[in-house]
């Protein structure tokens, strides 16, 4: 008579599954953190806080899921799980500050943006008085950030360019990435100072938004250097072998290889910095100023940015909320962010949609 057996694949799939908790228990357990945080304040009388009511949920979840998970499934799911919640929980806490920042900035800002504050200045405008715009101290960020990357992104590629492929072993390279490291911690003030000794106490010349983005090009250069010889590391070698091999000189290989290979990541660094640049302020207040009215020209006179714009306005309303001066701020704020991600966004379309060609 014929019995049935289970397969040497069965059971070791039985032996090693074990024991699981359901897909709704962590959901569970969640909500029951927060009722029970919920009745703690309550019981103890203690005033509300987000924040410390957000602290003890996320304890209570973290101690009660490892304990059912170590009752049902044992030491080593129990370890993994704990393990698990806190990747997510870093990841939580990493993202919350730029989800505040962001829904308090446009909850703020959003009701200013309107047609006339992207197309008028505050020429004229008395800055106790509602009306006027920020449309000077765009034109004025996007002249001074353009400038600043004109200048930024040659140098910056080509030096690391050389650091990855030229450099290996070499004293100069060693002492080139030595500044470059140093240059990555200066405060944007002392950028600021030195351009304002050298280019307008020294030199003769006047403020000007070029001077402001000389500065911006210091603050600039380590970033793109960085991330670019990082970038251009993870180029496999055997690309560069097999150009090689073909007879292709090593300058060429670099044009038509290594750099359209890597050339998505190197916008993705060169975005990063322009974003750290739009968003400077004291070496701006140093050597550009601000200024009411649209200046086109950036080789003379003062001219409005938006983060000097913002720190204009917050100084005119004197620490007053309900003011004009504070409302066109927060309108500036969240302009200058809309800027800065659309400028992302076409550097991901850009970066996406460009292949390496041969």
């Amino acid at each position: 008579m014929a019995t049935l057996q289970a397969s040497p694949s069965e059971l070791r799939e039985s032996n090693l599954r074990g024991q699981k908790l359901p897909n709704w228990t962590p959901w569970a357990i969640g909500a029951g953190a927060i009722v029970v945080s919920a009745l703690i304040f309550a019981v103890t009388g203690d005033s509300f806080n987000r924040a410390r009511f957000a602290v003890l949920a996320a304890l209570l979840f973290v101690v009660a899921l490892t304990a059912a998970s170590f009752a049902v499934e044992g030491r080593r799911q129990a370890t993994d799980r704990l393990f698990t919640t806190f990747v997510y929980s870093a990841f939580v806490l990493a993202i919350a500050p730029l989800i505040s920042i962001i829904y308090y900035t446009l909850s703020k800002g959003l009701s200013v943006i309107d047609g006339g504050f992207l197309t008028h200045s505050m020429f004229t405008i008395s800055e106790d008085s509602f009306g006027g715009g920020a449309y000077h101290a765009i034109i004025g960020t996007l002249i001074v950030t353009g400038i600043a990357t004109v200048f930024a992104v040659p140098i910056g590629v080509l030096t690391a360019v050389y650091l990855v492929e030229y450099g290996e072993g070499k004293k100069f390279a060693r002492l080139v990435s030595f500044f470059v490291d140093v240059m990555t911690g200066i405060p944007s003030i002392v950028a600021g100072l030195f351009i304002f000794t050298f280019w307008l106490l020294t030199l003769g010349f006047q403020k000007s938004g070029f001077a402001g983005a000389l500065s911006l090009v210091i603050l600039m250069l380590p970033v793109i250097v960085r991330s670019t010889e990082e970038i251009l590391r993870l180029v496999p070698h055997e690309l560069r072998e097999a150009s090689y091999a073909l007879g292709v000189p090593k300058w060429k290989t670099i044009v038509r290889v290594v750099l359209p290979t890597a050339f998505s990541g190197i916008v993705t660094g060169v975005m990063l910095a322009i974003a750290r640049a739009m968003g400077e302020t004291a070496p701006l207040l140093l050597l550009v100023g601000t200024q009411a009215k649209i200046n086109f020209d950036p080789t003379s006179d003062a001219m409005s940015t938006l983060p000097t714009f913002i720190y204009s306005q917050l100084g005119s309303a004197a620490g007053n909320a309900d003011a004009p001066g504070t409302a066109r701020a927060w309108g500036a704020a969240v302009t200058l962010i809309a800027i800065i991600m659309v400028f992302n966004l076409l550097a991901r379309f850009v970066g996406r949609f460009t292949k390496a060609r041969g």
